[in-house]
């Protein structure tokens, strides 16, 4: 097998929005050491344009081209951060030409496009990855770790607020790109008690609502959930796209609990308090890349030829809880959930220090809060 030192895998950015220009492409450059940015996929000419001057990019296209270019042998593996309901797309396009994929969450809108997703990159044999940043940023993973080591006794009960004021006409508050608090921000909150309490939740009772303002004629402004998790144990969420900016979790053990305060960003500083018998310690994370950790470890995984963690199937986890949510909020009463197995779970061996991205200015990408 090729060296890792001695071979870089080239991606192409498919979707060129605001994360795309204001956090994956600048991870980049500190990913240099086995990831090289060479494509970029857009609709928008001035996109491609200006971004291809300023990384240096000579492969460019429209989502016309995209199959020509996945075909052209001059990339290996795309980053996919196009609206939720074309990923599925996207993804089915690079198995056909055996291009590997590393996919924004949420994977997909509904768990039959997961799962069309995750049998075509099987049958192509090519790797299939969830960008679950979280899974290898340092507070979320000394949080994972506490708890696991019995810090604060026996995790009982997890809660979590994730919130902000979407602006008027961004993508997610259109239905038929996936829009909506819950896949949008509730996802987070989902992703965190599952790897806090290291299972899967059994059922769900859940509330949406769309309120009047008009933002949300379409999707749910607000979303409210109960998780029943194995051992008694309980979740509960409220995610908002017309709220306050809050962003926190916090979950209580048997001696005590730990609160993670804007836990889910990745612009600023963590706050982590962790209170055990009464006595609290406080640790600051300092802004820092969330992005290039994953660029790494996905790489690592094509050379090494080994699954990645977090999976296509972490995110087919995910999604087949919130489509229990949206159908407990719809018909008012709790939801089953089937037995789900998962081996795979984030721990301190992702962990991954980066230095925070460069400033970059976006082109006609403004940002998703008011």
């Amino acid at each position: 097998m090729t060296k890792r030192s001695e071979k870089k895998i080239r991606y192409g950015v498919v979707g060129l929005g605001n994360i795309a220009q204001m956090a994956v492409l600048p991870a980049f450059e500190h990913a240099t050491e086995n990831s090289e940015l060479v494509a970029l996929i857009s609709s928008d000419a001035e996109k491609l344009r200006v971004l291809s001057e300023r990384y240096g990019v000579r492969i460019t296209g429209s989502y016309d081209d995209l199959d020509r270019i996945l075909r052209s042998g001059e990339i290996d593996a795309i980053y996919v951060a196009t609206p939720n309901t074309l990923h599925r797309n996207a993804v089915e396009r690079a198995a056909r030409a055996g291009v590997h994929v590393l996919c924004e969450k949420p994977l997909a809108s509904t768990v039959v496009d997961c799962r069309a997703m995750l049998h075509a990159a099987q049958d192509a044999h090519i790797k299939l990855m969830t960008a679950y940043r979280l899974h290898f940023e340092q507070a979320n993973l000394r949080a994972v770790e506490r708890v696991r080591a019995g810090e604060i006794g026996e995790a009982r009960l997890f809660s979590s607020v994730f919130c902000q004021q979407v602006r008027e006409g961004d993508i997610r508050t259109r239905a038929e790109l996936g829009g909506g608090s819950l896949f949008d921000m509730g996802i987070y909150c989902v992703n965190a008690a599952r790897y806090l309490f290291q299972a899967e939740p059994s059922e769900v009772t859940a509330i949406g609502i769309r309120g009047t303002d008009p933002r949300f004629a379409e999707v749910d402004e607000m979303t409210s959930a109960i998780l029943r998790f194995p051992e008694d144990r309980i979740a509960q969420f409220t995610s908002s796209q017309g709220a306050a900016d809050v962003s926190e979790f916090r979950i209580v053990g048997t001696k005590g609990d730990i609160r993670l305060d804007s836990a889910y960003g990745y612009h600023g500083k963590i706050q982590e308090y962790l209170t055990v018998e009464g006595k609290t310690e406080h640790t600051t994370t300092p802004p820092h890349d969330q992005f290039a950790p994953e660029l790494i470890h996905f790489s690592n995984c094509i050379l090494e030829d080994r699954d990645p963690e977090p999976a296509g199937e972490e995110g087919l986890a995910d999604i087949r809880i919130l489509e229990a949510i949206v159908e407990s909020a719809a018909i008012g009463r709790r939801v089953t959930l089937s037995p789900f197995e998962r081996s795979q779970r984030p721990s301190a061996e992702l962990e991954m220090k980066k230095p925070p991205p460069s400033k970059v200015e976006p082109i006609n990408a403004p940002p998703p809060s008011k």
